[in-house]
């Protein structure tokens, strides 16, 4: 009874499939709502399953990567960090630009309650130190990806003197975590299907109705990001057509990121697209955990946008210079946003103080941020996620010379048929 599914699964690539729980999640929600509500259990454990790896993921394939990095082979880390950096600020300017050539008006109402911004710049900063310097055991239980990746790096550069018996033991653990990480993935269209249907059926887009034209400013910012400004800063990088690379990247790791509204649990996605595209593992198994923790063009846009909203709706003038500078202060902020509980939106008053708008009104705008969080986190979060993976293949491609995959199986490297999986177990590199 079950081969025909079964035989269908195995030729079916992995973004169809998600395609197809979207849409089943849409239908069920209009057409049973209750019902859908009850099916959104599904999507529940599976973020719940990659949040759970994530953190081990990263652990043992950042030890991994390190432990048995040799004297002389090249990484690409530096050229990666450069390009999350000229991104993050590139979205900056694009969100402060379509925000003074589109000003938006608020509708302030109540107040974000039991939430507290940081107080400046050095607060976010301590907050990233902090999280540096936690206990392992405690950042493995929090998923702190920050302290995870120093005690991976710490980890790594002290097995590299190990004996070759335990360096072949952890990369061993690092293709056990991956095995269960491609039986995780393999479950998304459910948990898109979950997600998705829980969402439309419990919130619609009523909520959103007043805030249409911020909405607009700020989802037509990220989509001017993926689709222009990445493309041209990955030209820049390869030299020739960046789009197969940034299309390929926002389909299969953008789309999930979208309904998991987790940068961290499409840390998986992100690693399965990188081992797919054959890049090199000492590269993609830092830097794509790196970024997840400070690449945030999505966060940058969010907190320029709303924060000239706020000052507009206030009546307040924008000078360039302090235009410029809040350019600066959001890439910054956004950086920071994995140090602060609440990410992107509670940052917001931090940005808001270069107007000199008052704490109360700030965190009005962050109430308003949690309002439209319903496409504005997930677009900003499918931004983020997805430019993890096009920075890194970008950096990559462009030392090798090998073109992306046109339009081939989807992450199903990570999660495909059997025959997929026994081919990649003969490479294996996440």
């Amino acid at each position: 009874m079950f081969q025909p599914l079964l035989h269908w699964l195995r030729r079916t690539g992995l973004v169809m499939q998600i395609v197809i729980g979207l849409v089943l999640g849409i239908a069920l929600a209009l057409l049973w709502p209750q019902a859908a509500l009850s099916v959104g259990l599904l999507g529940t454990l599976f973020i719940s399953a990659l949040k759970a790896v994530a953190p081990v993921l990263v652990l043992v394939l950042v030890t991994a990567a390190i432990g048995n990095h040799r004297p002389g082979e090249v990484t690409l880390l530096k050229p990666v960090l450069w390009l999350y950096v000229v991104g993050t600020l590139a979205a900056s300017f694009v969100g402060v630009g379509a925000s003074m050539l589109f000003p938006s008006v608020l509708h302030f109402k109540d107040a974000a309650t039991g939430v507290a911004a940081p107080g400046g710049i050095g607060e976010v900063l301590m907050g990233v130190l902090l999280s540096a310097v936690d206990n392992p055991v405690n950042a493995l239980l929090k998923a702190n990806y920050i302290g995870i990746l120093v005690w991976a790096i710490g980890l790594g550069v002290a097995l590299r003197h190990a004996s070759s018996t335990t360096q072949k033991v952890v990369s061993d653990l690092a293709q056990g975590v991956t095995f269960i990480i491609q039986a995780v993935i393999r479950c998304a269209p459910l948990g898109i299907f979950g997600l998705v249907a829980a969402t439309v059926a419990a919130t619609g887009l009523e909520a959103l109705a007043g805030y249409v034209r911020v909405l607009c400013v700020l989802l037509g910012s990220m989509l001017f990001v993926a689709l222009v400004v990445n493309p041209a800063i990955v030209w820049w990088k390869i030299r020739r057509n960046p789009y197969p690379l940034v299309l390929m990247c926002l389909r299969e790791s953008g789309v999930t990121a979208f309904f998991t509204r987790s940068s961290a649990a499409n840390i998986p996605i992100n690693l399965a697209i990188a081992k797919r595209l054959n890049l090199d593992e000492g590269t993609y198994s830092v830097a794509i955990p790196l970024g997840a923790t400070i690449n945030m063009a999505g966060a940058a846009i969010t907190i320029s946008v709303l924060t000239l909203a706020a000052a507009h709706t206030l009546g307040i003038a924008v000078d360039m210079p302090t235009a410029l500078l809040l350019c600066v202060v959001s890439a910054l902020c956004a950086c920071g946003a994995s140090g602060v509980a609440g990410g992107s939106l509670l940052l917001i008053p931090l940005a808001c103080s270069l107007f000199g708008i008052s704490n109360d009104i700030a965190m009005q705008v962050v109430g308003i941020g949690y309002i439209i969080s319903v496409l504005q986190d997930s677009t900003e979060t499918a931004l983020n996620s997805s430019t993890d993976v096009i920075f890194t293949a970008a950096v990559c491609l462009s030392e090798d010379g090998h073109a992306p995959e046109p339009a081939s199986a989807p992450a199903s490297a990570a999660a495909s048929s059997e025959t997929a999986t026994a081919a990649e177990a003969a490479g294996q590199r996440t």
